[in-house]
């Protein structure tokens, strides 16, 4: 979605940047061109018709069309709205006072969740040189365990899990009290695959985070939902599902931009339920997640059209 955008913003801004002035038809020709763009990344058309009323609102109103600048006017404005949309909270992960700071890994069976929670461990150890644990609270998956521990490996990560256990809850507290014992920064709880709509699964998952904030004061201190990139539009309801067991959502994370995902998903749940991204899986090594910083991601769109 992010080449194909800076793509198609490129094009577009090329045939009105040497223009002295716009008229009328040039923005509505523009607005119409950004609403292919966004349409064909995948983005909701609700949101998109809300994206370009509220440009061509902001232009009229600041005149920019007698202005002696229209060009870098309308830059300004697309950039604007467009961060609007993707959310307004910061990229920093928010670290807790007391160790450890802690993580807990939600989403659909499938959606690259456990890899995720591998990749982010490596990541976080890396950018902020923090030790990092994991905790194994997938007891549903078969070799879910073993996956994470092997996997795991590749980092030089520890991976707390108990054999036989059939209670993700009382596996994630203890795991924990462990890990705080043995003085880790983070620790990061890849729960077990769900179906938004299986509702026991769902209130294990409600429980799980209700018994860490009684147990363990303030915690998770981070929540984030795996979202698959090719997943369409379901993801909105997959995010609002989970939003609303877990009383709220800190961020997420969007796998499988490598393929030929458009992702333009992401705009809608961030706009819709205020849940700003904060990775982007872009491949199968463990280095392939990357911090999705927001206002760098608009100011790449547009950084080659203001030259």
């Amino acid at each position: 979605m992010f080449e194909f955008l800076t793509s198609k913003f490129e094009d577009l801004f090329f045939k009105i940047k040497n223009k002295g002035s716009l008229s009328p038809k040039d923005l509505d020709d523009s607005l119409r061109e950004i609403r292919l763009a966004l349409l064909e990344a995948d983005v909701n058309y609700l949101v998109v018709k809300e994206f370009l009323e509220n440009i061509k609102k902001k232009a009229l109103g600041e005149n920019i069309l007698e202005s002696l600048s229209p060009f870098q006017q309308v830059i300004k404005i697309v950039n604007e709205e467009l961060s609007n949309i993707l959310g307004g909270a910061s990229s920093n992960l928010n670290f807790s006072q007391r160790i450890p700071t802690i993580i807990m890994i939600v989403g659909l069976q499938g959606s690259g969740k456990t890899t995720s929670a591998v990749k982010l461990a490596a990541l976080i150890k890396s950018k902020y040189s923090k030790k990092v644990s994991l905790i194994a609270a997938d007891i549903y998956r078969p070799a879910a365990i073993l996956q994470l521990i092997d996997y795991s490996k590749k980092t030089g990560c520890e991976v707390y899990h108990e054999d036989g256990s059939k209670d993700p809850v009382s596996i994630s507290v203890n795991g924990i009290n462990a890990m705080r014992k043995d003085a880790n920064d983070v620790v990061i709880i890849d729960t077990a695959g769900r179906l938004h709509n299986k509702s026991h699964l769902m209130e294990e998952l409600k429980k799980l985070k209700r018994v860490m904030q009684k147990v363990i004061t303030d915690s998770p201190h981070e929540t984030f939902i795996v979202i698959d990139a090719n997943t369409g539009q379901n993801g909105l309801n997959q995010a609002k599902e989970f939003s609303s067991v877990l009383d709220g959502l800190t961020g997420i994370i969007l796998t499988k931009l490598d393929g030929t995902a458009k992702g333009g998903i992401v705009i809608k749940i961030s706009n819709e339920l205020k849940i700003p991204v904060r990775f982007i899986g872009v491949g199968e090594q463990i280095d392939d997640l990357q911090v999705f910083e927001r206002d760098k991601f608009v100011e790449a769109l547009f950084e080659r059209q203001e030259s």
